[in-house]
């Protein structure tokens, strides 16, 4: 008697969605690692936003050092000279005064930069203070002159989503290399910085220039972008948990 061939029996079928589910689970953990990792990111960012600001803080309020000379300028930089209280001995350049456009807690207005020849002979120039638009003042002042300020690094480019235009006399940043070619000064004697000059000893409050505006401050969002990351790992992590519990419970009753 002859018996029907028995069919072969292959794999069972995988449940529908399954491999779905997989896939979800994997972008989950991926998306829980990811954001973990600019969580630790932020925190490593914030200390280093710590350090600079207690840094700079030690600066602004230290005792003048001399400004760099010309030995210095091919290693000036933001980590070791930003905001560095500094000192300076030389003479004001007559007639090559520069403004530029900014706005301060006084309004309005614009900073003016002045070239100062130090008694070694390079050229550092100064922002001497605030003056209003319609500021018509006195010319720099005469004779041997002490500057105490801090030492602030060039602005190139321009500012206010505007470019300088040095042949009209328009400038929205302080680009050093750019003020010093716009005024004839000789770009190998003039420092790669500029001095924010401090309000005089004894000046009246108000009259221009008006030094010493200087903004110290530093965006510290760090900490909340480190929680906000962590926080959606920790969405990614739950969201997975609940997809791999709920799976779970199905595959018991099943």
């Amino acid at each position: 008697m002859s018996h029907p061939a028995r069919e072969r029996e292959g794999p069972a079928p995988r449940p529908r969605g399954r491999g779905a589910l997989f896939a979800l689970l994997g972008f989950l953990a991926l998306a829980c690692a990811g954001f973990a990792g600019l969580g630790i990111w932020q925190v490593q960012r914030l200390a280093w936003k710590r350090d600079l600001i207690e840094r700079v803080e030690a600066r602004v309020h230290a005792p003048p050092a001399p400004a760099p000379g010309p030995r210095e300028w091919p290693r000036i930089g933001a980590a070791a000279h930003e905001y560095l209280r500094v000192r300076l001995d030389g003479r004001y350049l007559d007639g090559r005064d520069t403004r530029v456009q900014a706005v301060t807690e006084l309004g309005p207005g614009f900073w003016l930069l002045t070239p100062l020849r130090t008694r070694e002979g390079s050229v550092v120039l100064v922002n001497r203070g605030f003056v209003p638009p319609d500021w018509r003042g006195a010319k720099a002042p005469r004779g041997e002159t002490q500057v105490v300020g801090l030492l602030r690094l060039s602005e190139p480019g321009g500012g206010f989503l505007r470019r300088n235009d040095p042949a009209r006399g328009r400038w929205y940043s302080r680009d050093v290399r750019a003020i010093a070619a716009a005024r004839g000064l000789d770009p190998q004697r003039v420092a790669p910085y500029f001095v924010d000059a401090e309000r005089a000893p004894g000046a009246a409050a108000a009259a221009p220039p008006v030094g010493g505006l200087t903004v110290v401050r530093f965006r510290n969002n760090h900490l909340s972008y480190a929680v906000t990351w962590f926080v959606l790992a920790a969405m990614a992590a739950a969201a997975a948990y609940v997809l791999r519990d709920e799976r779970r419970r199905r595959a018991r009753t099943r």
